[in-house]
């Protein structure tokens, strides 16, 4: 692996209160973050790249003491769609988050107990505004694009809308305007999950040495469901047993079940239980034109970013008219959109796999990006 692929995270404190939107407040918080790619003399080509649900600031490149390679390093580094020898690419964890930005397993100075269940409950427009206040911190005033998949769409739709001046493009990817009762219905019961584990001891684990494993590896495997299209499972598993036969018993027969055991049983092995709740209610409360009697177009009205919108035929959880429904209001609006469906068979998660026709829309988008960048230097 070439050196200059090995990347560092590096942190930034911010002493001053972020008032959320719940009212509550929060100080003396860090942010982790990574850089890839070079800021060019009038800071014009910062992209900042938001993460989903149990990603990361890691978007690319490969940390030199442990192998891992960034969640999005398909999508983002030298010569790749989102090219990093010509961008400025960011890549922040998010306030709340369990991979060293200030969370619920941090100590609280106010009491010098951990946060635990005690953490403010955050909101899309809370992390946005933590990003600003990164931004700020790096000399950024406007960003050439904000981009993000699922709840990182969210955040790059919210960009657009609490600070309009300040990100020229926004890229949203396999994400919606608001979670549909179903989607809700989900979190709820991964919620559920962890809250009854009784090792979960009303989010204060912590405190008892423990970890409620049994809840996250449900939540994860519900939740992992509804990543994955019926068509994805059916190629991948079908009705393939383990064992050739029925054992007539209720262990894991079937290597669907392995699967989502496997995919629990990794997850609970890192992922923090409070973060999950954290995050999970942090998509229900996602509705930017509830403020406007449930009318996005009139939430879009002030918006002044050109926009690139993609969605996945099998995206059952955040399908196609979801997108359109953002799209119909941005041109209702006069906004400029490109949008693209891709005719993909992998659901939800096909944000984060490699597609040909995919990359290329999004890699077409940023040379356009680049383009305007190089005519106004």
């Amino acid at each position: 692996m070439p050196s200059s692929r090995y990347v560092s995270p590096k942190s930034m404190y911010f002493r001053e209160p972020l008032v959320l939107e719940s009212g509550a407040s929060i100080a003396g918080y860090t942010l982790v973050y990574e850089t890839y790619g070079t800021l060019n003399a009038d800071r014009s080509n910062a992209v900042l790249v938001c993460h989903a649900l149990n990603a990361s600031h890691h978007v690319s490149g490969v940390y030199e003491d442990t192998g891992e390679v960034g969640w999005w390093d398909n999508m983002v580094g030298p010569g790749k769609a989102l090219d990093t020898d010509r961008f400025f690419v960011i890549g922040v964890n998010n306030l709340g988050h369990c991979y060293g930005s200030t969370g619920p397993m941090h100590i609280n100075p106010a009491t010098g107990k951990h946060y635990g269940a005690d953490f403010p409950v955050m909101t899309v427009q809370d992390w946005v505004d933590a990003q600003a206040r990164l931004a700020d911190g790096l000399g950024i005033q406007q960003f050439a694009a904000v981009m993000g998949g699922s709840l990182g769409g969210m955040q790059a739709m919210t960009w657009t809308l609490r600070y309009p001046d300040r990100v020229a493009n926004a890229v949203i990817i396999a994400s919606t305007s608001h979670l549909s009762a179903q989607n809700i219905a989900f979190n709820e019961v991964a919620r559920t999950a962890i809250l009854s584990d009784p090792d979960f001891h009303g989010g204060d684990f912590y405190s008892y040495g423990v970890v409620p494993k049994n809840g996250l590896r449900v939540a994860r495997m519900v939740g992992h469901i509804t990543y994955l299209s019926n068509d994805d499972m059916s190629e991948k598993f079908g009705r393939e047993l383990r064992s050739g036969e029925y054992k007539f018993g209720y262990g894991v027969e079937f290597e669907i079940e392995s699967y989502l055991q496997y995919q629990g049983n990794k997850f609970s092995s890192f992922f923090d239980a409070n973060t999950y709740l954290l995050i999970t209610r942090a998509l229900d409360y996602f509705d930017p034109a509830a403020k406007y009697g449930g009318d996005l177009s009139k939430a879009l009205e002030k918006t002044r970013a050109k926009y690139l919108i993609v969605s996945f035929t099998t995206d059952w959880r955040f399908s196609p008219e979801c997108s359109r429904i953002i799209v119909d209001a941005l041109i209702h609006n006069g906004r400029q959109v490109t949008y693209a469906e891709i005719d993909a068979p992998h659901g939800h998660d096909a944000f984060l796999l490699n597609d040909a026709r995919y990359h290329e829309t999004v890699r077409a988008y940023y040379d356009r990006i680049w383009q305007e960048i190089t005519e106004v230097d």
